[in-house]
């Protein structure tokens, strides 16, 4: 059908020319469905799967919505779409501006985990299209960085996380905030009756979606051997060189979301011997023809790609394909998959996650109708196992051929100096040592998911069920004893055993409280600290307890095993855009033993009653 299959749906002709310099060949049905609606102005509640198309189907006909691209107030955008993560939300933006470029449409991504003084400069400039994650969008609001008296359509995207990660107020005080007289579309993979609610409260009226996936047909897809990794994020690095060592892939194009991250993981796998090079939008035509080259004619093993940059190539010879960032949605998976295994030979395809991603994956085998297996990341014992068989290897083969003279000869001088097993022996070592110099991670043991994590969050019928469970066991957790993180960590209570407790709250263990020195005033939230545990640290949101916020400085509650590393996490991490100082609490120099409970914060003075000390935020976390 080509462009002429989205001028048929009404799209103006600029927008299908950029569409086919794009590539793209005909629209998905959920942009079938829902482009001529959001044309017309009218509100949108859509049920779409991740990977159908669902970013184009709101972004080419709410351009239209744009007023003046480029020329209007300083942070007032047209166009707002709320994403629950960072990834997502910069794929979005990333999208939105290839679709608008040839319009002039500004578009800029705001998130957590991004020092927000970063987006400060943006927003004084005018700015036609936002996409954010809710607690920032909050943060620019409060600030009035972010304005949105002249948006003309907002859209909620993957709505149904966004709840299920706890944005529920956020998204009401946005959706309050906007101007009465909007176009609003909402797309949402399932929608449960907290989605039909915030639908119906919000939207008028709106043209009803609904699009199934569709499972791939057997044999539409390669032999293909597909393999998961999860890990925590500081361990990635290291478990694609362990991957890569033992897989030693023919040649290999390894994907990134960014073209930062490409040019990162090039310069740290030239500085570990392998031949790659880097591919992506940043780069000339001819710099990439000239890379293609080389590849194509076997040069170099690896290219390090972002998906923009590797759409269209097509290499015979390619062995592996791997996924260094998953791509947030089944379709480029596919696509990418696809490249590998190809006239009946078998391909392989491996990704890298944390379990923050495992919904991505789960979205893969449900779209691909192909289970995906999670391995156990290779440990030293295998690493080294692995080293010594291709060295037994190798030698073997030179056991075939006659050894040189002056070989003979030292052979010789050393057999009088010690016996031939020996002999052999440290030669084997030497060699070993020769090929594989002593490195730092070679001993490190990378940890792996937890049967908890690999579950999933619970499903809304779980979540039902524990909740008329709690009601019939016993008073559940308080609202003082909840939190909700932002910006894409998990939410909801913290489980607590022992004495006193409530029914049903798990046993932490011992636990030590970690200083902070930033507190409410600097804007530090639960979420901050959450994010930089589980980003930067890999922890396990069960290792985390009670987080207490106070005007100038914060406690978190942290299992005692990995107190110490979470420390130095902390210390290298940035929060709300400062170093901040950490050390264990001088107030609590013994672990707090499980069943005994919370020690008491200082006492509260509520706001307009005698003056005090203030009490402080505390929060439960998952």
């Amino acid at each position: 059908m080509g462009a002429e299959g989205f001028a048929a749906l009404g799209l103006d002709e600029a927008l299908c020319g950029v569409l086919a310099e794009l590539g793209y060949e005909e629209p998905t049905p959920v942009q079938q469905a829902a482009i001529p609606m959001l044309l017309e102005g009218r509100d949108v509640l859509a049920q779409a799967a991740t990977g159908t198309g669902k970013t184009a189907a709101f972004s080419l006909p709410l351009l239209s919505r744009v007023r003046a691209p480029g020329k209007g107030p300083a942070g007032s955008p047209s166009l707002l779409v709320v994403a629950p993560t960072r990834e997502l939300a910069v794929q979005v933006a990333e999208a939105i501006e290839r679709y608008g470029r040839a319009a002039g449409v500004t578009v800029i991504a705001v998130y957590g985990g991004q020092d927000i003084v970063r987006q400060l400069k943006p927003l004084r400039r005018p700015v036609d299209v936002v996409v954010a994650t809710p607690g920032r969008a909050i943060d620019h609001l409060r600030r009035g960085t972010l304005k949105l008296d002249r948006v003309q359509a907002v859209v909620l995207d993957e709505a149904d996380e966004m709840l299920d990660m706890g944005f529920a107020e956020e998204l009401e005080a946005i959706l309050e905030a906007l101007p009465e007289k909007r176009q609003t579309a909402l797309f949402s993979a399932t929608l449960p009756s907290r989605i039909a609610k915030l639908a119906e409260k919000h939207l008028s009226n709106p043209a009803r979606i609904q699009i199934k996936p569709r499972a791939a047909t057997a044999g539409s897809l390669p032999k293909i051997r597909q393999t998961a990794y999860v890990v925590p994020k500081r361990f990635k690095e290291l478990t694609l060189s362990r991957v890569l060592e033992l897989e030693a892939p023919h040649s290999a194009i390894l994907f990134c979301r960014t073209r930062l991250e490409v040019d990162r993981l090039a310069e740290v796998l030239m500085r570990d011997g392998h031949a790659v090079a880097a591919l992506h939008g940043g780069l000339t035509q001819e710099q990439r023809d000239r890379v293609l080259q080389r590849f194509k004619a076997e040069k170099i093993r690896m290219l390090i790609a972002t998906d923009v940059a590797a759409r269209g190539l097509d290499v015979e010879h390619l062995s592996h394909v791997v996924n260094y960032d998953l791509p947030t949605s089944p379709e480029p998976y596919v696509h990418r998959i696809g490249r590998t295994g190809r006239a009946g030979r078998e391909g392989v395809a491996i990704s890298l996650l944390d379990t923050r991603e495992l919904r991505l994956l789960r979205n893969v085998e449900r779209v691909t109708g192909q289970p995906v297996e999670i391995a156990t990341p290779p440990s030293p014992a295998q690493l080294r196992e692995h080293r010594i068989a291709k060295m037994r290897a190798s030698v073997a083969e030179r056991l075939r051929s006659e050894p040189a003279a002056d070989v003979w000869a030292a052979v010789r001088e050393l057999s009088a100096q010690a016996g031939h097993e020996q002999l052999a022996a440290a030669a084997l070592s030497a060699l070993l040592e020769l090929r594989h110099p002593g490195h730092e991670d070679d001993d490190v043991e990378i940890p792996p998911p937890s049967a908890r994590a690999l579950a999933g969050p619970p499903t809304e019928k779980q979540r039902r069920l524990e909740g008329q469970r709690t009601r019939e066991g016993g008073a559940g957790p308080s609202k003082r004893e909840r939190w909700s993180t932002r910006d894409g960590e998990p939410s909801g209570p913290r489980d607590r055993s022992g004495p006193g407790a409530p029914k049903g709250r798990r046993n932490m263990g011992p636990t030590t409280r970690l200083f902070v020195g930033l507190g409410e005033t600097a804007g530090l939230r639960p979420g901050d600290l959450v994010g930089a545990l589980a980003n930067e640290g890999g922890l396990s949101p069960k290792d985390i307890g009670a987080i207490e916020i106070f005007p100038h400085h914060a406690f978190v509650e942290l299992s005692t095993g990995v107190v110490d590393e979470m420390q130095e996490v902390l210390r290298g991490a940035t929060l709300r855009g400062r170093k901040v100082k950490v050390e264990r609490d001088r107030g609590t120099g013994r672990p707090r033993q499980a069943g005994e409970g919370p020690r008491s914060p200082r006492p509260f003075a509520p706001k307009g009653g005698p003056k005090g000390p203030r009490k402080p935020r505390t929060f439960r976390g998952e």
